[in-house]
């Protein structure tokens, strides 16, 4: 009886996934009752194959691993960016977009297969216990993370506050691995930071879009504004940013536009073909901006980036970035879990094709090397090395521009290097800048 019991529940998980297709437009109205008919067919087969291995396996089986399994196999033919999320995933990924969450602060990555850290979050357990980007995690919790998918990696480090996690980590100079016991913490997502560079020269960095980024960044400008000295130039950092909430992106771009389109988005459903405008506002920033960017800058930094130079409004220094031009619908299901499907791409104000090609800034710039890595030749992964990728329109086009290599800030000028190149190349293009618009502004005698 349990056996058709849940042959019955996995009829009905998989009729939803059937019928929210056929809402998204995956099948076109002639021939929807042809695709049905021989859609059915194949459920009964899914059917079929749960029922024989609950029955027949080696071992006791659980339904809903295998319902789930089900799912995530479906899924993991579309794109790497939809994915089904089991209700406590879904809880944590609500809980991060709102600013805080229990874990050890780092985020991560799946590189060549293995998972990576792609930096520590600052003052945090993870940062305090030495973990450094690049660092290879190969067992949590003496688990191998062989295969585990970000989702499942990230379930298994977040976790109540004073509980602890043990890592095992590989680094190059290590011998062998290191094991590494962290307890959890809260961790606070501070997504905006700023500070004055130099008198009238303001740096803004964000390190994602949540639910806070506009608010804070708003705050942020305006402490930086009032300053005794007037804003000569922003340095807006979007480096290694993956980025977040779409109508987030969207209010930061705004802040520096004046009027005119922002982002679209184009979609296969009517309601996902969406335009969205810059709002009218009675002051405007005149002051000049250089937008910093490198291929960790994804998704709604790309949005930013990609607004801010097709209107002129900023000049993007950097190096290529990841090329995410795609936009995520979370669909919530009965049972507390969500669908997280691509449903559209979206595109710069001017009609520039994001996905799997990127921003490329008008001024090339490479991110320097630390100390230690100075003869490692950086691993960089874009969304066009991700297997099934969406693919992005004429996506076999010319190949990218050389990166510029970094280059030691000339003896006249002003400032103390920072050792980050880009930073130091955006500062001095901000001087640049003021100095030749005061020379214009001059008249002879």
């Amino acid at each position: 009886m349990s056996g058709w019991t849940n042959k019955k529940k996995f009829l009905a998980v998989v009729f939803v996934f059937f019928f929210l297709g056929i809402y998204l437009g995956l099948t076109h109205a002639r021939r929807v009752g042809t695709d049905v008919e021989s859609t059915y067919g194949k459920l009964k087969v899914l059917a079929d194959v749960l029922s024989i291995v609950e029955r027949n396996y080696v071992e006791p089986v659980v339904a809903n691993d295998l319902i789930s399994g089900a799912i995530n196999g479906m899924l993991e033919t579309l794109d790497p960016h939809s994915n089904y999320m089991t209700p406590e995933i879904y809880k944590e990924m609500q809980t991060e977009t709102r600013g805080s969450f229990g874990g050890i602060g780092f985020e991560i990555t799946i590189r060549d297969k293995v998972l990576t850290v792609v930096a520590p979050i600052e003052d945090t357990p993870a940062s305090r216990a030495g973990i450094q980007s690049g660092d290879m995690i190969l067992r949590i919790n003496g688990k191998s993370t062989k295969d585990i998918t970000l989702m499942e990696a990230v379930r298994l480090m977040r976790g109540p506050k004073g509980t602890q996690v043990t890592i095992t980590i590989m680094r190059q100079g290590f011998t062998e691995p290191k094991d590494l016991t962290i307890t959890r913490a809260i961790i606070p997502i501070r997504s905006v930071r700023s500070r004055m560079l130099e008198p009238g020269y303001g740096y803004l960095k964000l390190t994602q879009f949540i639910e806070r980024t506009f608010p804070d960044m708003e705050a942020a400008l305006r402490k930086l504004e009032t300053r005794d000295e007037s804003l000569r130039g922003l340095i807006l950092d979007l480096r290694n940013n993956p980025g977040g909430l779409l109508e987030q992106a969207v209010k930061v771009a705004d802040l520096f536009l004046d009027s005119g389109m922002i982002v679209y988005t184009e979609g296969r459903v009517e309601g996902q073909k969406m335009k969205f405008f810059v709002q009218k506002k009675e002051k405007m920033r005149e002051y000049p901006i250089i937008v910093l960017v490198n291929g960790g800058s994804a998704s709604a930094s790309e949005i930013v980036a990609g607004a801010l130079q097709d209107h002129g409004r900023g000049v993007v220094l950097g190096s290529q970035t990841f090329g995410k031009g795609s936009v995520q619908t979370i669909i919530p299901l009965e049972d507390g879990s969500a669908l997280r499907l691509t449903t559209a791409r979206y595109y710069t104000p001017n009609g520039r094709v994001i996905q799997a090609k990127g921003i490329t800034p008008d001024i090339l710039v490479a991110d320097g090397i630390p100390e230690g890595r100075r003869n490692v030749v950086p691993r960089t992964v874009r969304e066009k090395d991700l297997e099934h990728h969406l693919q992005g329109e004429k996506e076999k086009g010319a190949p990218e521009k050389a990166v510029e290599p970094a280059k030691k800030p000339e003896a006249a000028a002003a400032a103390k290097p920072t050792g980050d190149p880009p930073l130091d190349r955006a500062l001095e293009l901000l001087k640049t800048w003021h100095i030749l618009n005061k020379v214009s502004k001059k008249t002879p005698a």
